[in-house]
Protein backbone atom coordinates (compact mmCIF):
# COMPACT_ATOMS: atom_id res chain seq x y z
CA UNK A 1 0.00 0.00 0.00
CA UNK A 2 2.94 2.62 0.84
CA UNK A 3 4.44 2.25 -2.69
CA UNK A 4 1.08 3.38 -4.50
CA UNK A 5 1.21 6.85 -2.45
CA UNK A 6 4.47 7.52 -4.62
CA UNK A 7 4.32 8.14 -8.32
CA UNK A 8 6.94 6.89 -11.12
CA UNK A 9 10.43 8.06 -11.65
CA UNK A 10 10.28 11.25 -13.26
CA UNK A 11 6.92 12.36 -12.70
CA UNK A 12 5.33 14.64 -9.64
CA UNK A 13 2.22 15.96 -7.85
CA UNK A 14 1.33 19.68 -8.52
CA UNK A 15 -1.22 21.03 -6.55
CA UNK A 16 -2.69 23.18 -3.91
CA UNK A 17 -1.13 26.83 -4.23
CA UNK A 18 1.57 25.40 -6.73
CA UNK A 19 -0.55 24.54 -9.66
CA UNK A 20 -2.86 27.38 -8.76
CA UNK A 21 0.36 29.03 -9.91
CA UNK A 22 1.36 27.20 -13.13
CA UNK A 23 -2.29 27.44 -13.95
CA UNK A 24 -2.30 31.06 -13.42
CA UNK A 25 1.36 31.41 -15.41
CA UNK A 26 -0.67 29.60 -18.42
CA UNK A 27 -3.28 31.42 -18.87
CA UNK A 28 -0.99 34.54 -18.51
CA UNK A 29 0.82 33.13 -21.53
CA UNK A 30 -1.89 32.18 -23.42
CA UNK A 31 -3.33 35.54 -23.43
CA UNK A 32 -0.75 36.92 -25.30
CA UNK A 33 -0.69 34.19 -27.66
CA UNK A 34 -4.39 35.13 -28.01
CA UNK A 35 -3.49 38.62 -28.70
CA UNK A 36 -1.12 37.86 -31.45
CA UNK A 37 -4.33 35.75 -33.11
CA UNK A 38 -3.13 32.30 -32.60
CA UNK A 39 -5.84 29.78 -32.39
CA UNK A 40 -6.08 27.19 -29.97
CA UNK A 41 -5.82 23.73 -31.02
CA UNK A 42 -5.40 19.86 -29.66
CA UNK A 43 -3.89 17.04 -30.85
CA UNK A 44 -3.93 13.31 -29.30
CA UNK A 45 -1.20 12.78 -26.17
CA UNK A 46 -0.63 9.39 -27.97
CA UNK A 47 -0.34 9.18 -31.86
CA UNK A 48 1.23 6.53 -34.32
CA UNK A 49 5.08 6.23 -34.39
CA UNK A 50 5.59 7.15 -37.59
CA UNK A 51 4.53 10.71 -36.74
CA UNK A 52 7.64 11.21 -34.31
CA UNK A 53 10.72 9.40 -36.23
CA UNK A 54 13.81 10.88 -35.76
CA UNK A 55 13.56 13.55 -39.10
CA UNK A 56 10.14 14.69 -37.58
CA UNK A 57 10.59 15.14 -33.79
CA UNK A 58 12.99 16.15 -30.85
CA UNK A 59 13.77 13.06 -29.52
CA UNK A 60 15.45 9.35 -30.76
CA UNK A 61 13.51 6.15 -30.83
CA UNK A 62 14.75 5.10 -26.99
CA UNK A 63 13.43 7.83 -25.28
CA UNK A 64 9.81 7.67 -26.30
CA UNK A 65 7.36 5.84 -24.50
CA UNK A 66 5.70 3.12 -26.99
CA UNK A 67 2.98 0.89 -26.69
CA UNK A 68 0.94 -1.38 -28.81
CA UNK A 69 -2.83 -1.21 -29.97
CA UNK A 70 -4.89 -4.02 -30.50
CA UNK A 71 -4.04 -3.92 -34.34
CA UNK A 72 -0.32 -4.52 -33.30
CA UNK A 73 0.59 -0.52 -34.30
CA UNK A 74 3.26 1.08 -32.36
CA UNK A 75 1.57 3.90 -30.54
CA UNK A 76 4.08 6.25 -28.50
CA UNK A 77 3.25 9.36 -26.08
CA UNK A 78 4.33 12.22 -27.68
CA UNK A 79 7.94 13.73 -27.04
CA UNK A 80 7.01 16.82 -28.99
CA UNK A 81 3.52 18.62 -30.25
CA UNK A 82 5.03 20.25 -33.32
CA UNK A 83 4.49 17.16 -35.32
CA UNK A 84 0.93 16.60 -34.22
CA UNK A 85 -0.14 20.01 -34.86
CA UNK A 86 2.34 19.67 -38.36
CA UNK A 87 0.19 17.01 -39.55
CA UNK A 88 -3.30 18.46 -38.16
CA UNK A 89 -2.22 20.85 -40.98
CA UNK A 90 -1.57 18.85 -43.53
CA UNK A 91 -4.76 17.37 -43.21
CA UNK A 92 -7.09 20.14 -42.63
CA UNK A 93 -5.50 23.05 -43.84
CA UNK A 94 -4.08 21.82 -47.07
CA UNK A 95 -5.06 24.21 -49.20
CA UNK A 96 -4.59 27.40 -47.27
CA UNK A 97 -1.94 29.52 -48.50
CA UNK A 98 -2.36 32.09 -46.24
CA UNK A 99 -0.52 32.53 -42.78
CA UNK A 100 -2.11 29.99 -40.20
CA UNK A 101 -1.38 30.73 -36.31
CA UNK A 102 -1.85 27.95 -33.72
CA UNK A 103 -1.18 27.81 -30.38
CA UNK A 104 -1.75 24.61 -27.85
CA UNK A 105 -0.85 23.38 -24.48
CA UNK A 106 -0.24 19.78 -22.95
CA UNK A 107 2.12 17.27 -21.99
CA UNK A 108 4.97 15.97 -23.71
CA UNK A 109 7.04 12.85 -22.82
CA UNK A 110 10.55 11.64 -22.58
CA UNK A 111 11.62 7.97 -21.80
CA UNK A 112 15.21 8.72 -20.16
CA UNK A 113 17.05 8.34 -17.22
CA UNK A 114 19.00 10.68 -15.34
CA UNK A 115 17.88 13.05 -17.10
CA UNK A 116 19.86 15.89 -15.88
CA UNK A 117 17.25 15.95 -12.72
CA UNK A 118 14.38 16.66 -15.21
CA UNK A 119 11.03 15.75 -15.14
CA UNK A 120 9.73 13.09 -17.84
CA UNK A 121 6.59 14.70 -18.13
CA UNK A 122 6.65 17.92 -19.23
CA UNK A 123 3.77 21.14 -19.57
CA UNK A 124 4.47 22.45 -22.97
CA UNK A 125 3.22 25.88 -23.96
CA UNK A 126 3.61 26.90 -27.31
CA UNK A 127 2.67 28.10 -31.06
CA UNK A 128 3.09 27.79 -35.08
CA UNK A 129 3.14 30.45 -37.47
CA UNK A 130 2.72 28.36 -41.37
CA UNK A 131 2.39 29.49 -44.18
CA UNK A 132 4.79 32.54 -43.54
CA UNK A 133 8.44 32.22 -44.92
CA UNK A 134 9.61 35.95 -44.20
CA UNK A 135 12.52 37.42 -41.86
CA UNK A 136 9.35 39.38 -40.44
CA UNK A 137 7.71 36.09 -39.17
CA UNK A 138 10.70 34.92 -37.72
CA UNK A 139 11.06 38.44 -35.61
CA UNK A 140 7.18 38.32 -34.87
CA UNK A 141 7.35 34.78 -33.36
CA UNK A 142 10.72 35.85 -30.99
CA UNK A 143 9.03 39.17 -30.21
CA UNK A 144 5.64 36.78 -29.10
CA UNK A 145 8.52 35.03 -27.09
CA UNK A 146 9.68 38.06 -25.46
CA UNK A 147 5.95 39.24 -24.42
CA UNK A 148 5.40 35.59 -22.83
CA UNK A 149 8.50 36.05 -20.82
CA UNK A 150 7.57 39.22 -19.75
CA UNK A 151 3.66 38.37 -19.29
CA UNK A 152 5.09 35.79 -16.40
CA UNK A 153 7.04 38.14 -14.89
CA UNK A 154 10.05 37.77 -14.97
CA UNK A 155 12.10 40.75 -16.41
CA UNK A 156 16.10 39.39 -16.71
CA UNK A 157 16.31 36.85 -19.35
CA UNK A 158 17.83 36.82 -22.99
CA UNK A 159 16.85 35.03 -26.15
CA UNK A 160 20.05 33.35 -28.18
CA UNK A 161 19.67 33.27 -31.59
CA UNK A 162 21.37 31.03 -34.51
CA UNK A 163 20.71 30.13 -38.06
CA UNK A 164 21.16 26.43 -39.20
CA UNK A 165 21.75 27.88 -42.99
CA UNK A 166 25.15 29.81 -41.69
CA UNK A 167 26.01 26.22 -40.55
CA UNK A 168 24.62 24.17 -43.59
CA UNK A 169 26.44 27.20 -46.03
CA UNK A 170 29.88 25.99 -44.61
CA UNK A 171 29.27 22.26 -45.29
CA UNK A 172 28.21 22.59 -48.42
CA UNK A 173 31.59 24.63 -49.45
CA UNK A 174 33.55 22.39 -47.62
CA UNK A 175 31.90 19.28 -49.89
CA UNK A 176 31.77 16.94 -46.50
CA UNK A 177 29.15 13.56 -46.93
CA UNK A 178 26.29 13.40 -44.08
CA UNK A 179 28.74 11.37 -41.84
CA UNK A 180 30.72 13.69 -41.33
CA UNK A 181 28.26 16.76 -41.19
CA UNK A 182 26.71 14.89 -38.53
CA UNK A 183 29.79 14.02 -36.64
CA UNK A 184 30.65 18.02 -36.68
CA UNK A 185 27.40 18.91 -36.20
CA UNK A 186 27.74 17.35 -32.58
CA UNK A 187 30.63 18.49 -31.78
CA UNK A 188 29.37 22.09 -32.20
CA UNK A 189 26.08 21.01 -30.49
CA UNK A 190 28.21 20.00 -27.44
CA UNK A 191 30.61 22.72 -27.68
CA UNK A 192 33.44 20.31 -27.19
CA UNK A 193 35.47 22.64 -29.44
CA UNK A 194 38.51 20.07 -28.83
CA UNK A 195 36.66 17.24 -30.29
CA UNK A 196 35.92 19.29 -33.05
CA UNK A 197 39.65 20.78 -34.19
CA UNK A 198 40.79 16.67 -33.74
CA UNK A 199 37.77 15.74 -36.31
CA UNK A 200 38.58 18.14 -38.63
CA UNK A 201 42.32 18.15 -38.29
CA UNK A 202 42.82 15.26 -41.61
CA UNK A 203 39.89 16.06 -42.90
CA UNK A 204 40.06 17.30 -46.84
CA UNK A 205 38.66 20.83 -46.77
CA UNK A 206 39.87 24.31 -47.94
CA UNK A 207 42.02 25.75 -44.53
CA UNK A 208 40.16 28.62 -45.01
CA UNK A 209 36.67 26.13 -44.04
CA UNK A 210 38.27 24.45 -41.03
CA UNK A 211 39.60 28.02 -39.73
CA UNK A 212 35.94 29.16 -39.68
CA UNK A 213 34.48 25.55 -38.02
CA UNK A 214 37.10 26.18 -35.38
CA UNK A 215 35.70 29.49 -34.75
CA UNK A 216 31.98 28.60 -34.25
CA UNK A 217 33.51 28.88 -30.23
CA UNK A 218 33.37 32.52 -31.08
CA UNK A 219 30.70 33.39 -33.13
CA UNK A 220 28.83 34.67 -29.53
CA UNK A 221 27.60 38.08 -29.20
CA UNK A 222 25.28 40.86 -30.00
CA UNK A 223 24.42 42.65 -33.37
CA UNK A 224 28.65 43.24 -34.38
CA UNK A 225 29.64 39.83 -34.13
CA UNK A 226 27.35 39.32 -37.13
CA UNK A 227 29.54 41.45 -39.10
CA UNK A 228 32.76 39.45 -38.27
CA UNK A 229 30.39 36.42 -38.76
CA UNK A 230 30.48 37.53 -42.16
CA UNK A 231 33.99 37.87 -43.10
CA UNK A 232 34.94 34.53 -42.52
CA UNK A 233 32.85 32.88 -45.07
CA UNK A 234 32.41 33.11 -49.12
CA UNK A 235 29.22 31.30 -49.78
CA UNK A 236 25.60 32.63 -50.53
CA UNK A 237 24.19 30.52 -48.08
CA UNK A 238 25.75 31.87 -45.32
CA UNK A 239 25.99 35.45 -46.31
CA UNK A 240 21.94 34.94 -46.76
CA UNK A 241 21.54 33.97 -43.07
CA UNK A 242 23.73 36.60 -41.64
CA UNK A 243 21.81 39.17 -43.29
CA UNK A 244 18.41 37.51 -42.78
CA UNK A 245 19.23 37.74 -39.06
CA UNK A 246 19.88 41.45 -39.56
CA UNK A 247 16.49 41.70 -40.73
CA UNK A 248 15.16 39.93 -38.06
CA UNK A 249 16.92 42.12 -35.19
CA UNK A 250 16.03 45.65 -37.30
CA UNK A 251 12.22 44.11 -36.78
CA UNK A 252 12.70 43.60 -33.29
CA UNK A 253 14.50 47.11 -32.40
CA UNK A 254 11.72 48.35 -33.82
CA UNK A 255 9.46 47.10 -30.12
CA UNK A 256 12.74 47.96 -28.29
CA UNK A 257 13.22 44.23 -27.95
CA UNK A 258 16.92 44.34 -29.56
CA UNK A 259 18.15 44.29 -25.15
CA UNK A 260 16.76 40.58 -25.33
CA UNK A 261 18.61 39.06 -27.95
CA UNK A 262 21.91 37.98 -29.04
CA UNK A 263 23.75 35.96 -31.81
CA UNK A 264 25.12 32.66 -31.61
CA UNK A 265 25.57 30.20 -34.27
CA UNK A 266 26.89 27.31 -32.40
CA UNK A 267 23.35 27.15 -31.24
CA UNK A 268 22.91 23.52 -33.61
CA UNK A 269 19.55 21.10 -33.27
CA UNK A 270 21.09 17.39 -32.50
CA UNK A 271 18.45 16.38 -35.68
CA UNK A 272 17.84 18.09 -39.50
CA UNK A 273 14.71 19.45 -37.77
CA UNK A 274 15.44 23.08 -38.06
CA UNK A 275 16.24 24.98 -41.38
CA UNK A 276 16.46 28.22 -40.49
CA UNK A 277 16.38 30.73 -37.49
CA UNK A 278 16.64 29.15 -34.14
CA UNK A 279 16.78 30.17 -30.69
CA UNK A 280 16.40 29.37 -26.99
CA UNK A 281 15.34 31.53 -23.80
CA UNK A 282 17.54 31.45 -20.56
CA UNK A 283 16.54 32.96 -17.20
CA UNK A 284 18.21 32.39 -13.87
CA UNK A 285 17.53 29.70 -11.72
CA UNK A 286 17.39 26.88 -14.44
CA UNK A 287 19.95 24.42 -15.97
CA UNK A 288 18.49 24.66 -19.45
CA UNK A 289 16.83 26.85 -21.75
CA UNK A 290 12.96 27.36 -20.57
CA UNK A 291 11.67 28.61 -24.59
CA UNK A 292 13.31 26.43 -27.59
CA UNK A 293 11.89 27.52 -31.00
CA UNK A 294 12.88 27.92 -34.40
CA UNK A 295 11.78 27.19 -38.26
CA UNK A 296 11.13 23.83 -39.53
CA UNK A 297 10.23 24.78 -43.17
CA UNK A 298 10.55 20.78 -44.76
CA UNK A 299 8.51 19.16 -41.56
CA UNK A 300 4.74 19.35 -43.18
CA UNK A 301 6.03 18.16 -46.73
CA UNK A 302 6.93 15.15 -44.48
CA UNK A 303 2.78 14.67 -43.74
CA UNK A 304 1.95 15.97 -47.57
CA UNK A 305 2.29 20.08 -47.32
CA UNK A 306 4.35 22.23 -48.64
CA UNK A 307 4.55 25.23 -46.30
CA UNK A 308 7.36 26.68 -44.65
CA UNK A 309 6.70 27.34 -40.64
CA UNK A 310 8.61 28.53 -37.30
CA UNK A 311 6.91 27.96 -33.36
CA UNK A 312 8.18 28.19 -30.14
CA UNK A 313 7.39 26.27 -26.87
CA UNK A 314 8.07 27.43 -23.36
CA UNK A 315 8.37 24.46 -20.85
CA UNK A 316 6.45 25.61 -18.29
CA UNK A 317 7.85 23.49 -14.87
CA UNK A 318 11.91 25.04 -15.48
CA UNK A 319 9.76 28.77 -15.86
CA UNK A 320 8.11 27.79 -12.65
CA UNK A 321 11.55 27.25 -11.34
CA UNK A 322 12.99 29.94 -12.34
CA UNK A 323 10.24 32.40 -10.74
CA UNK A 324 10.79 30.46 -7.75
CA UNK A 325 14.07 30.65 -7.48
CA UNK A 326 14.16 34.49 -8.60
CA UNK A 327 11.65 34.98 -5.81
CA UNK A 328 8.98 36.53 -8.12
CA UNK A 329 5.07 36.11 -6.43
CA UNK A 330 2.72 35.21 -9.17
CA UNK A 331 -0.32 36.53 -7.70
CA UNK A 332 -3.27 33.68 -7.44
CA UNK A 333 -7.17 34.60 -6.41
CA UNK A 334 -7.45 33.55 -3.71
CA UNK A 335 -10.82 35.72 -2.68
CA UNK A 336 -13.09 32.78 -2.34
CA UNK A 337 -15.28 32.32 0.70
CA UNK A 338 -17.19 29.75 3.42
CA UNK A 339 -20.10 29.18 4.06
CA UNK A 340 -20.70 27.16 6.81
CA UNK A 341 -24.27 26.18 8.55
CA UNK A 342 -25.85 23.97 10.75
CA UNK A 343 -28.45 21.00 9.51
CA UNK A 344 -31.34 22.92 10.53
CA UNK A 345 -30.20 26.08 7.65
CA UNK A 346 -29.56 24.01 4.55
CA UNK A 347 -31.97 25.55 2.78
CA UNK A 348 -30.80 28.69 3.21
CA UNK A 349 -27.83 27.60 2.99
CA UNK A 350 -27.51 26.19 -0.53
CA UNK A 351 -29.93 28.87 -1.66
CA UNK A 352 -27.58 31.52 -0.71
CA UNK A 353 -24.92 29.76 -2.11
CA UNK A 354 -26.23 29.23 -5.68
CA UNK A 355 -26.70 33.35 -5.36
CA UNK A 356 -23.16 33.78 -4.90
CA UNK A 357 -22.02 31.67 -7.08
CA UNK A 358 -24.10 33.14 -10.19
CA UNK A 359 -22.79 36.55 -8.55
CA UNK A 360 -19.08 35.23 -10.30
CA UNK A 361 -18.29 34.16 -6.11
CA UNK A 362 -16.35 31.45 -5.12
CA UNK A 363 -18.25 29.65 -3.17
CA UNK A 364 -17.57 26.05 -0.62
CA UNK A 365 -20.09 25.12 0.76
CA UNK A 366 -19.70 22.85 4.39
CA UNK A 367 -21.91 22.15 6.90
CA UNK A 368 -20.69 22.21 10.40
CA UNK A 369 -20.13 19.03 12.04
CA UNK A 370 -20.77 18.76 15.85
CA UNK A 371 -17.57 17.80 16.37
CA UNK A 372 -15.49 21.11 15.49
CA UNK A 373 -16.18 24.55 16.98
CA UNK A 374 -16.32 27.49 14.76
CA UNK A 375 -12.98 28.45 14.96
CA UNK A 376 -11.69 25.36 13.39
CA UNK A 377 -13.69 26.47 10.65
CA UNK A 378 -11.97 30.05 10.63
CA UNK A 379 -8.44 28.38 11.01
CA UNK A 380 -9.21 25.88 8.05
CA UNK A 381 -10.19 29.01 5.47
CA UNK A 382 -6.68 31.02 6.40
CA UNK A 383 -4.74 28.17 5.86
CA UNK A 384 -6.69 27.19 2.40
CA UNK A 385 -6.64 30.99 1.60
CA UNK A 386 -10.06 32.04 1.91
CA UNK A 387 -10.85 35.70 2.29
CA UNK A 388 -14.19 35.57 4.19
CA UNK A 389 -16.40 33.08 5.62
CA UNK A 390 -20.51 33.23 6.49
CA UNK A 391 -21.60 30.98 9.15
CA UNK A 392 -25.68 31.15 9.13
CA UNK A 393 -26.90 31.80 12.61
CA UNK A 394 -30.95 31.39 11.31
CA UNK A 395 -32.23 31.18 8.06
CA UNK A 396 -32.44 34.94 7.96
CA UNK A 397 -29.09 35.85 10.17
CA UNK A 398 -25.65 34.89 9.52
CA UNK A 399 -22.37 36.31 11.11
CA UNK A 400 -19.63 37.32 8.38
CA UNK A 401 -16.02 36.29 9.39
CA UNK A 402 -13.44 38.94 7.51
CA UNK A 403 -10.56 35.92 7.76
CA UNK A 404 -7.91 38.20 6.95
CA UNK A 405 -8.62 41.00 9.50
CA UNK A 406 -10.06 38.70 12.17
CA UNK A 407 -13.17 41.20 12.13
CA UNK A 408 -17.06 39.42 12.61
CA UNK A 409 -20.11 41.11 12.10
CA UNK A 410 -23.92 40.14 11.76
CA UNK A 411 -25.67 40.37 9.07
CA UNK A 412 -28.99 39.83 7.29
CA UNK A 413 -28.81 37.03 5.11
CA UNK A 414 -31.50 39.54 2.76
CA UNK A 415 -28.76 42.60 2.76
CA UNK A 416 -26.32 39.95 1.42
CA UNK A 417 -28.55 39.33 -1.44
Amino acid sequence: MRNLLHTPEGVRDIYDDECKKKIKVLDKLHHVLSLHSYSDIETPTFEFFDIFNQDKGSATSNEMYKFFDRENNTLVLRPDITPGVARCVAKYYNDEVFPIRLCYQGKTFFNTRGHQGKLNEITQIGCELINDDTSAADAEVIATAIDCFKASGLTEFQIEIGEVEFFKGIICEAGLSTEDEDEIRKCIYNRNFFALESLIKDMNMPENVKKTLLSFDQLFGGYDMLETAKELVTNEMSINAIERLSKVYKALSYLGYEKYVCFDFALLSRYEYYTGIVFRGYTYGTGDAVVKGGRYNNLLLKYGKDAPAIGFAFYIDDLMMALNRQKIEVEIDNAGSIILYDIEQQKAAIELAGYMRKSEHKIELIRKSKKKEIADYADFGKKNHFSGMFYLTSDETVDVYDLISDKVETAKISDIK
